[in-house]
């Protein structure tokens, strides 16, 4: 089983309970090595309910963060560019994300598989319940 990198959307989900989101994240952190983008804690962090600080923060410290290092954001810029060459525009956050997938080897784990399509990705995407599909 290869290691993953989780998107905002399953940590938000998983954050509020929603059906399947608890199990979900359960299983990957334990069958494999489980990180989050430094953009990814950002996204977290900035939407934060107070009463859900201390669950969110025993989250965060619980995954492994990749930081944004220039390597991380030459490549995001990279994809930036390319995909708006092709006429598709992807926002800097997913392109970071992407970006941190992508140099470190990672599958991506998302709920919404749209805001990353490049083939060199390996993507599975998370239904309103939980349940992955592999984007092939």
């Amino acid at each position: 089983m290869s290691d993953y990198i989780l998107d905002s959307g399953i940590l938000i989900r998983h954050l509020r309970d929603y059906s399947g989101y608890p199990e979900l994240v359960k299983h990957f952190t334990d069958e494999a090595r489980v990180y989050i983008s430094a953009m990814t804690r950002l996204e977290i962090v900035r939407g934060l309910r107070e009463p859900e600080r201390r669950g969110t923060f025993a989250l965060l410290n619980s995954l492994d963060t990749i930081a944004v290092t220039s390597g991380i954001a030459d490549q995001a810029g990279e994809l930036i560019r390319s995909w708006r060459e092709r006429g598709a525009t992807i926002g800097d956050a997913d392109a970071i994300i992407a970006a941190s997938a992508l140099q470190n080897g990672l599958a991506l784990v998302t709920t919404n598989a749209r805001h990353f399509p490049m083939s060199e990705l390996d993507i599975f995407q998370a239904d309103e319940k939980g349940a992955l599909t592999r984007r092939e």
